[in-house]
């Protein structure tokens, strides 16, 4: 069976303002299954966002090729979802009016079936009673679902999460860790989904890619083997310390040995 997702010998350089070649991604290889869960990490401005944005074909990599089912990424997919670091909400438009924006626009119309699916999502997302709310009288964490709720009505097969919790503060975030489990237990997709926490992404996903400062570089492909449904009990297993110790050696001592007994581990 293909990968759901191919990034094979990627490599991607940019030219500055001054213009000045930048490489950004060199040699990039990795695969998805379909409804995999993969987190992202590394140091920042390593590429982890270039990354993404080759996968939402938003440009085309300078070298090597990303796939989706062995077809070649050229372009935005209708298949493929993105949830940005901030939810960029229309601000004159009402909660519902915003999950459905991305229809209006490529359609130029929103049926009655399209209404009902997202007031579906809102549900989902747990906002079924905020949908006439505009977006500055919700939360951080209530926009930020909102977000979700809008990437997934057009039932995207990939859905791309670029540090969608990085602005809420710290018992927020965790909270919509486990919302977003919730969501993804719910609508299965698959799942890129780019992070500076590793506790997070060891909650949150089924692998762990660690990059290596830029030119980014694929240091470690780690399988998380930490049992589903995970719960804030799964915080506090010895295991799942061990994955966070694991990751942040590999992120803060990339040079070292720093070899442990975690599983899954590709590279030991």
């Amino acid at each position: 069976m293909l990968p759901h997702v191919t990034f094979e010998g990627v490599g991607h350089t940019y030219e500055t303002q001054d213009g000045k070649n930048v490489c950004a991604l060199d040699n990039i290889n990795f695969s998805i299954k379909k409804g995999e869960f993969v987190a992202v990490l590394g140091p920042s401005g390593c590429g982890k966002s270039t990354l993404l944005r080759l996968l939402a074909g938003l440009f085309p990599a300078t070298k090597g090729q990303v796939s989706i089912y062995d077809y070649p990424v050229a372009a935005p997919q209708l298949n493929t979802g993105i949830v940005f670091q901030k939810p960029t909400l229309l601000p004159w438009k009402n909660v519902l009016e915003n999950v459905l924006f991305p229809i209006q626009y490529n359609q130029g119309r929103v049926s009655r079936k399209n209404k009902e699916s997202a007031a579906n999502m809102l549900n989902m997302v747990r906002l079924s009673e905020f949908s006439e709310h505009m977006p500055h009288q919700l939360s951080g964490g209530m926009q930020q679902r909102v977000g979700i709720a809008r990437a997934l009505l057009m039932d995207p097969e990939i859905l791309i999460m670029d540090e969608p919790f990085s602005a809420l503060d710290a018992l927020t975030r965790e909270q919509m860790g486990f919302e977003l489990l919730d969501i993804w237990r719910q609508k299965p997709k698959t799942v890129l989904f780019i992070t500076h926490s590793i506790s997070e992404a060891v909650l949150l996903a089924d692998k762990v890619l660690v990059l290596s400062p830029r030119p980014a570089h694929i240091i470690a492909d780690i399988t998380i083997s930490l049992p589903r449904p995970r719960s804030l009990n799964t915080i506090n297993t010895p295991e799942f310390s061990a994955y966070t110790d694991r990751i942040r050696q590999l992120i803060y001592h990339p040079n070292t040995n720093a070899r442990s007994s975690v599983s899954g581990d590709k590279n030991d």
